[in-house]
């Protein structure tokens, strides 16, 4: 039981986890977990952190399709901020709880600002990390936007 799991359950949120064999050797965790569970790579997301304006101490957690990349410019103007930059890896798992490939939105040490492209809503459940490498949770949109206290937003491109 990961903290992204406990977390959804503590809010009384139903999430189903899809663990599957992680390949260390994958270039891309979000499209090799698309692969390894026979889906759509559209419904699942990957959890990226941000550095706003230059401040290591300013992150946001953006949550896009594998299927594609974080746009910066419009994730800073979701932040208000003037740039972002992406978060060091270190830094990443230093603050969520997570390593880089199992960063989940969901349970980290702290809680982020939070943007979810909105390509999410398309969906009647989406994909996203549940904590480790090997293992997606599946859960609906709109509770994961309410879990993540998540603005939405089209970040993604």
């Amino acid at each position: 039981m990961t903290p992204a799991i406990k977390a959804a359950q503590a809010a009384g949120v139903t999430v189903k986890a899809h663990p599957y064999r992680h390949d260390p050797n994958a270039s891309s965790y979000g499209l090799e977990a698309a692969q390894a569970l026979g889906l759509d790579p559209a419904r699942v997301f990957k959890t990226l952190l941000v550095m706003q304006d230059g401040d290591q101490r300013r992150l946001a957690v953006a949550v896009v399709p594998v299927t594609g990349q974080l746009d910066l410019k419009a994730m800073a103007t979701a932040c208000k901020a003037k740039k972002v930059e992406m978060a060091d890896p270190t830094q990443a798992e230093r603050v969520t709880g997570y390593v880089v490939g199992g960063i989940s939105p969901l349970g980290q040490k702290r809680r982020l600002p939070t943007v979810i492209d909105v390509s999410a809503g398309r969906f009647d459940t989406v994909f996203v990390s549940g904590g480790r490498r090997g293992l997606d949770i599946e859960i609906a949109p709109d509770d994961l936007v309410r879990l993540c206290q998540a603005q939405v937003a089209a970040i993604g491109r």
